[in-house]
């Protein structure tokens, strides 16, 4: 099949109108490649591969196989949203898989970072196929590949996350409705199809998940603290107004205590440090300084309402020479 690049020519899309133009013109492709055949989908719940998720739904409904695996490294709220917007509103034909179990027992006692990510994405690999497994008829493999994977991809940059990784007896054709899209027309896209801006807007969010803002080896209770302090400091930024305007805000929870004092006691318990930063190109980031009232706020919920927590820290280093995330 002949590679699809982006035209040179092609005008950025930018509003609902170009956006339903597009979208009518990959259902027809989607439906011309597959026929009547099955895809199937890892549904992550990020924006890319929910949009594709939604071209797919509107161009063959039911022949399109969603896998939600749930490896207890994503953010509070989130596979419920996912089972919620596809099961329950878009009717789609979703597998659910909670291998929260699976994945935290396999990542006991692992402190190294890198360690820590190839047993994420091969944990992830292996449940993905055994489920691929159970099914009859699948013929496509659907990805959230966008063009900045492409370009990164032929410049050597990063290794594009392809179908490469799946077992030898499960080779599916691509089906990548996305490839030619910048992420800000794939969140275009994604609103016209009817997604909600949750979804459509979310911020940036690692593979391996929670599992790299929690350093160390990652137990069930710290990584629950590094969860909940995360959605406190994720509402009170909707509360601000600085949800829309900060490009990626997060908690993340060390593996170390400190001495701390609660009701006339002592406590041993872990800091929490809060990062909030800008940035164009991933490149070079710049902090948001939070205004003193805000932060005094956030110190004051977190502490209250996470158990386990005894400090709250704001890390104010830019990068170079700090990178967005600990690990």
């Amino acid at each position: 099949m002949t590679e699809i690049r982006r035209p040179e020519t092609m005008e950025r899309i930018a509003t609902e109108a170009q956006a339903a133009a597009f979208i009518e013109e990959q259902v027809q492709a989607i439906r011309s490649q597959v026929g009547d055949q099955k895809v199937l989908l890892a549904l992550s719940g990020g924006v890319d591969s929910s949009v594709v998720a939604a071209l797919l739904i509107k161009a063959i409904g039911q022949n399109l196989v969603c896998v939600h695996v749930n490896h207890g490294l994503l953010r509070k709220g989130e596979p419920e949203q996912v089972i919620e917007v596809f099961r329950n509103q878009m009717k789609a034909n979703l597998v659910y898989v909670d291998a929260v179990d699976r994945f935290l027992d396999k990542l006991a006692g692992v402190e190294d970072p890198e360690t820590k990510r190839k047993i994420i994405g091969g944990e992830f690999i292996e449940v993905f196929a055994e489920e691929a497994r159970k099914l009859d008829g699948i013929a496509f493999l659907a990805q959230g590949t966008i063009w900045p994977d492409i370009l990164e991809s032929e410049a050597g940059i990063k290794a594009h996350h392809n179908a490469g990784g799946l077992p030898e007896d499960l080779q599916f054709e691509l089906v990548e409705p996305v490839r030619i899209l910048f992420k800000d027309e794939v969140r275009v896209v994604g609103k016209a199809l009817g997604l909600p801006d949750n979804m459509v807007y979310r911020q940036p969010f690692p593979g391996p998940g929670l599992g790299v803002r929690c350093p160390g080896a990652i137990t069930r209770d710290r990584l629950e603290a590094v969860r909940e302090s995360d959605a406190i400091l994720r509402e009170e930024f909707e509360k601000n107004g600085l949800a829309g305007k900060v490009w990626q805000y997060f908690t993340v929870v060390p593996d170390f205590k400190s001495t701390g004092v609660k009701d006339g006691k002592r406590t041993f318990d872990w800091p929490c440090i809060i990062r909030a930063i800008n940035t164009t190109d991933v490149m070079e980031v710049t902090v948001e300084h939070l205004s003193p009232e805000l932060m005094d706020h956030l110190v004051r919920r977190i502490i209250a309402e996470v158990p386990g927590i005894n400090r709250v820290l704001y890390d104010f280093t830019p990068k170079p020479p700090a990178t967005v995330e600990y690990e």
